[in-house]
């Protein structure tokens, strides 16, 4: 296949280009830079079946040759970026969305949507599955990354209806791993970047809210395996082994080593209670759920932070 990935230069759209390239595909990785990072693709220059496009896919986007598949992964995904880029955030789920689509529809390509476990909000079912329409403050700080995300579900499926689009939505639930910004304001490069640094780690309220870790590369098989399966509506992709972020903050500081304890702020605004996704669908479609744990992964991240932080 030739496919474009959005947001080709981030976390997971990196990992996506490396994936799509070990299994003999050619990658066009499509990307503004706004959050995302050239050091995150610099191992691909050169490679004969990887191109990377600096462009803002807000504004028309031209591919010469055919497209088999577009994955759309551009989007600020951290409360601090899209906190900070509130606009940007709507505008490329927005906007991006409506031309990622429209090139898929030109190309006659099989169209994939990074989507999120934001849209559920603060959920009030517990554990999310597809069928959950969600909690979501619109006019809240979070709300430009949730409702971005909606629409974005929305027109993906507007397309799938109105157009007879090949399309697919993945709902991604916290996802960490190598490549992660020590500034990202997520809640694993913050603890990790912190115990690294001998200082205490931010719990916000009491810590009992809490998240459902999943290591990037389970992340990326999930969405390897959804682009190939034949199902339009929405499918959670995460781990559904759930933690409160206390719990999970005495794990970093027991894997690094950090004595410095924890130190606890105010709750930001809107920040969801718990969070942890059913992947009934996930293993049934895809024959998928995650396969290295949390000690594991969470060892390769800390050591890859070291050389960030060395570097």
């Amino acid at each position: 296949m030739r496919v474009l990935i959005t947001g080709g230069a981030g976390f997971l759209g990196s990992h996506l280009c490396d994936r799509f390239l070990s299994e003999g595909h050619q990658v066009i990785a499509m990307d503004n830079l706004i959050t995302g990072a050239v050091r995150n693709i610099e191992h691909l220059a050169g490679h004969d079946r990887f191109r990377f496009i600096k462009h803002d896919v807000t504004e028309y986007i031209y591919i010469d040759g055919p497209v088999d598949a577009v994955l759309h992964f551009a989007s600020p995904a951290s409360p601090i970026d899209y906190l900070q880029l509130p606009i940007q955030t709507l505008k490329v789920g927005a906007l991006g969305t409506h031309k990622a689509l429209g090139l898929a529809r030109n190309k006659g390509a099989r169209f994939l949507l990074a989507s999120t476990s934001e849209v559920y909000g603060d959920p009030l079912e517990h554990p999310q599955a597809e069928d959950y329409w969600g909690n979501v403050n619109p006019i809240g700080p979070r709300g430009v990354y949730d409702e971005a995300k909606r629409f974005a579900e929305a027109l993906t499926m507007a397309y799938h209806r109105s157009h007879g689009l090949d399309t697919r939505i993945a709902r991604i639930f916290n996802t960490y791993g190598p490549r992660m910004r020590l500034d990202d304001g997520r809640v694993v490069p913050n603890f990790v970047g912190q115990a690294l640094r001998g200082e205490p780690l931010t719990v916000h309220g009491d810590g009992s809210q809490t998240r459902s870790f999943c290591f990037y590369a389970d992340l990326i098989e999930g969405i390897y395996r959804l682009l190939q399966a034949e199902y339009a509506l929405p499918v959670n992709l995460g781990n559904p082994t759930e933690m409160s972020i206390l719990e999970f903050a005495h794990v970093v500081n027991r894997l690094v080593g950090n004595q410095a304890g924890i130190a606890h702020q105010p709750l930001p605004a809107d920040d969801p209670k718990v969070r942890q996704p059913d992947i009934s669908r996930a293993r049934q479609l895809l024959g998928w759920e995650p396969q290295v744990d949390l000690q594991d992964g969470l060892q390769r991240t800390i050591a890859w932070f070291r050389t960030v932080l060395s570097g």
